[in-house]
């Protein structure tokens, strides 16, 4: 089948749609501000400009709109997955508008959506290549459970990411384009539609959120996002037997990576795995490299050169899957590199921040034990001294003064953070 073969219809209105959505909320601002706009204070904050993050209504309005100019066939496979997506979708725009909305919460209205999907299309996970998960999944109620927790999973992941101009919406588009490329090869044209018609839609709400970062996605739009991925990879193992479920998990394994090497480490640490710090790898590209090699460039600019690092974490099990969709033995062994890959790539960015923190002036890492009462002087980024006391207290107080803060990146007074002896 070729990509000659598809219908433009609903990728032009989907991309028009989301992309002039997506202006008019930019240029709306000063009337839903006071609402959508995200604070520029916080753990895992790097912009300095308050924006935006309702993007995700952009996204649900191509969606929609492109579902009335679809083809009976693939508005039928379409409908119930948007339906089933609304729990999702509303309690993160929810917490966009809010921020009042737990991460359980949010977590928890994601697998319920999935579950009203598979109410819907009857639909779930039967096979993965794993023979004791695969004779548990034969029966209907644990298939569906495992089913909605793996897409809420997703979901999560995909948010999880969300920290750079077109990190998150980026790696989507790569997954959804690599769902649709093997759905294209299996010969099911209607998926493989769907597939690029949600790519379309995204790419509209892209244009406007990189390089600039104009308007962020949200928490809406990412649980939005994230569901849509990881269900239409559900859908793909369904309806082509003959693709190996560990194809669908290597187009979403950016962000599956991120999530799992993210819990592994917080729990290594003895810290909450829902508690949020700055110790991503997308955090440490922006403090170890982009914010040392490119500062001549604009904030904004040298937010948005952080995603194509991830960006090209993402494409290389892309491309395994694609090439290999039907062969589990390589997709196992694929996955196994491109996680070492990950790993690779982090534990080089972590030797670039601490290189770099070793040589910036006045910044001086404390290895003290958590218990330990003993003053500190730090330097703020304009130099200044300034003398504080109980190191312990301080950090228990405020658990994100030990995270790798933004150097001498920031336009505000930002001091140094104190650094406990076990850092990652």
């Amino acid at each position: 089948m070729s990509l000659y073969n598809l219908s433009l219809a609903g990728i032009e209105i989907g991309f028009a749609t989301s992309l002039i959505v997506s202006l008019l909320l930019v240029l709306t601002t000063r009337w839903h501000g006071r609402y959508s706009l995200d604070a520029t204070r916080g753990v895992q904050k790097f912009h300095i400009t308050p924006t935006p993050r309702v993007g995700g209504a952009a996204i649900m309005t191509g969606l929609w709109l492109a579902l009335g100019v679809l083809p009976q066939a693939q508005r039928d496979l379409l409908l119930p997955v948007l339906l089933a997506s609304l729990p999702a979708f509303v309690f993160g725009l929810a917490e966009d508008l809010t921020r009042t909305v737990s991460v359980r919460t949010r977590l928890l209205a994601t697998i319920g959506s999935g579950v009203v999907c598979w109410v819907l299309t009857d639909v779930t996970l039967q096979h993965t290549g794993l023979p004791l998960l695969d004779s548990m999944l034969g029966w209907l109620p644990f298939s569906v459970l495992f089913t909605a927790f793996a897409v809420g999973g997703v979901a999560n992941a995909v948010n999880i990411i969300d920290g750079f101009n077109g990190l998150a919406s980026g790696t989507v588009v790569i997954g959804l384009g690599t769902l649709g490329l093997i759905a294209l090869g299996a010969g099911d044209i209607h998926l493989a539609q769907l597939c690029f018609v949600i790519c379309a839609v995204t790419a509209g709400f892209f244009v406007v959120n990189f390089p600039l970062g104009k308007l962020f996605l949200g928490d809406g739009g990412a649980y939005l996002l994230g569901f849509l991925l990881a269900w239409l990879s559900v859908m793909l193992v369904y309806r082509n037997p003959s693709v190996s479920a560990w194809a669908p998990l290597l187009a979403c394994a950016y962000p599956i990576f991120e999530t799992v090497f993210t819990i592994m480490r917080r729990l290594w640490c003895r810290r909450h795995p829902g508690h949020p710090d700055s110790w991503h790898l997308h955090s440490l590209v922006k403090t170890a490299i982009t914010a040392r090699y490119l500062r001549m460039l604009p904030p904004p600019l040298r937010n948005a050169f952080v995603s194509p690092v991830s960006w090209g974490i993402a494409l290389v099990p892309a491309a395994l899957a694609v090439n290999y969709a039907g062969d589990p033995e390589v997709l196992v062994q694929g996955a196994l590199a491109s996680f070492a890959l990950y790993l690779g790539v982090y534990a080089l960015v972590v030797s670039a921040w601490r290189a770099r923190r070793r040589h910036a002036p006045g910044l001086m890492p404390v290895a003290a034990a958590p218990l330990a009462v003993k003053p500190v002087v730090t330097t703020s980024s304009n130099g200044q001294g300034a003398t504080s006391g109980l190191v312990a207290a301080r950090i228990a107080a405020n658990p994100s003064a030990n995270q790798p803060g933004g150097l001498a990146d920031h336009n505000r007074k930002q001091t140094a953070p104190v650094l406990a002896r076990r850092r990652m």
